[in-house]
């Protein structure tokens, strides 16, 4: 791996990077006031604490923070600090050494106070299980250490829709791998500690390989500022010159040679679509709950009809809607906990190798199926709850509309229509070539 720094504290300051004709990235007003914690949590009872003491504190200026487009340096801070990046490293680097059983829920519950966050932390699980995905066992356990002991952030330079970069071996140190080009995209590298960048060879092969963030090949552009939603997520342009890297961190190589371990090296693509899943059920949930609570304490019954209510909970409109609401996202977080425990037994198998293209392929409808659900409960709930809070709820500091336009803006990420499509071609045609999904960057 890259040479490991000392420091575990997140690169730059609380002050992003002014943009040039925008007023739109703002400093961190620092509202809220984080604790410090004496230990991290090593238990999944302990982690779920954590988490939910740490959403409660994200959301508290969570709409602030938007209305700023701050960058997230100091939120990100707060996750490293209350033991919560490091829940799937091993013991013996000081991780918590639990599954994505465990990660999934965090997942979902930092998303419930802050979507950006909880995306954020999503794809740094997923970045962080690079090495399990790709690499040799040796190149696994010395990736999960590093990052483990450091503490690190994890962000990524993989959006499959742009060009490869362009990987080549130095002329003058045939030790030595060369990355060069742009992504469009690179959510959570803007505020990591490393990132995952991952590029083609001459003959088409692609390497991933680990490297850290703050170095001067790599410029992060500050594109993400007029977004309808995410916007905590950064997840702006990256722009990569000259990064070296050492044939032995070139993930899965042995003597530049790529040693491929089956349907396992394909998973990530379910794997973060899980992720998604996560964080929509996670907004959903906080954005109805927050809902039901601003109903109860502040929504008024309608005097203009034949038999008027006090409150609004007495509404027969209200319930009937937050019935229906509450019936649907359940239904969507039952399969969601079925599929994730169908994950932990699939991403954490050993050896890696067993896993057959049929469990990889179930394992992907079911994801799908998960994603079309919360997608749909979660857009429900996000437009449906002004209906149920009423007039006021509009008001900007309730800050409802944040959850509305995060789940818009990344239930676009890929169509979803493409998953329906998946699901009912299995329905179709059941198990077997023409009704399993055939691997691809989406699917």
């Amino acid at each position: 791996m890259a040479p490991a720094a000392t420091a575990t504290t997140a690169p730059g300051n609380n002050v992003a990077p002014a943009v040039k004709g925008s007023s739109r990235i703002q400093p961190d007003p620092e509202v809220v006031q984080y604790p410090t914690f004496d230990k991290d949590p090593a238990t999944p009872e302990e982690v779920f604490a954590r988490a939910e003491q740490v959403s409660e504190l994200l959301h508290a200026d969570e709409a602030i923070r938007d209305r700023g487009n701050v960058v997230p340096y100091r939120q990100v801070q707060l996750l490293k600090d209350a033991g919560l990046v490091t829940i799937l490293g091993p013991k013996s680097a000081g991780g918590a050494g639990l599954t994505w059983k465990e990660a999934y829920q965090v997942i979902r519950i930092i998303a419930r106070g802050d979507g950006s966050l909880g995306q954020l932390i999503g794809y740094h699980y997923l970045w962080s299980w690079t090495a399990a995905l790709v690499g040799t066992d040796e190149q696994r356990t010395k990736y999960e250490e590093w990052i483990t002991k450091n503490k690190y952030f994890v962000g990524g330079a993989v959006n499959p829709r742009d060009a490869d970069l362009k990987v080549r071996q130095d002329e003058n140190d045939p030790d030595k791998l060369i990355y060069n080009g742009k992504k469009t995209f690179s959510t959570g590298s803007k505020i990591s500690d490393v990132t995952i960048l991952e590029g083609s060879l001459e003959d088409g092969s692609h390497v991933f390989a680990p490297v850290l963030s703050r170095q001067p090949g790599i410029v992060y552009g500050d594109e993400w500022v007029d977004t309808l939603g995410m916007r905590g997520t950064q997840s702006g342009g990256i722009s990569i010159s000259n990064v070296v890297i050492s044939w032995s961190d070139a993930l899965g190589y042995v003597n530049k040679q790529f040693q491929p371990i089956g349907a396992y090296n394909t998973l990530n693509l379910p794997q973060i679509q899980l992720v998604f899943t996560s964080f929509y059920l996670g907004i959903a949930e906080g954005a109805l709950a927050r809902a039901l609570a601003y109903t109860k304490a502040n929504t008024r019954g309608w005097p203009y009809q034949p038999s008027p209510v006090a409150r609004g909970t007495d509404e027969a409109y209200i319930q009937i809607g937050y019935g229906d609401l509450q019936a649907k996202l359940w239904a969507a977080a039952s399969l969601i906990d079925s599929v994730i425990d169908e994950a932990a037994g699939i991403l954490h198998a050993s050896p890696r190798q067993k896993i057959t293209e049929e469990q990889r392929a179930k394992f992907a409808v079911r994801v799908a199926a998960a994603k079309i659900n919360a997608a749909d409960v979660g857009l429900a709930i996000t437009s449906q709850i002004y209906e149920l809070t009423g007039a006021r709820a509009v008001a900007g500091k309730y800050g409802f509309d944040v959850a509305f336009r995060d789940l818009r803006t990344h239930t676009l990420h890929d169509p979803i229509a493409h998953k329906r499509a998946e699901v009912g071609r299995f329905a179709l045609h059941g198990p077997g070539k023409d009704g399993w999904p055939t691997p691809t960057w989406y699917t």
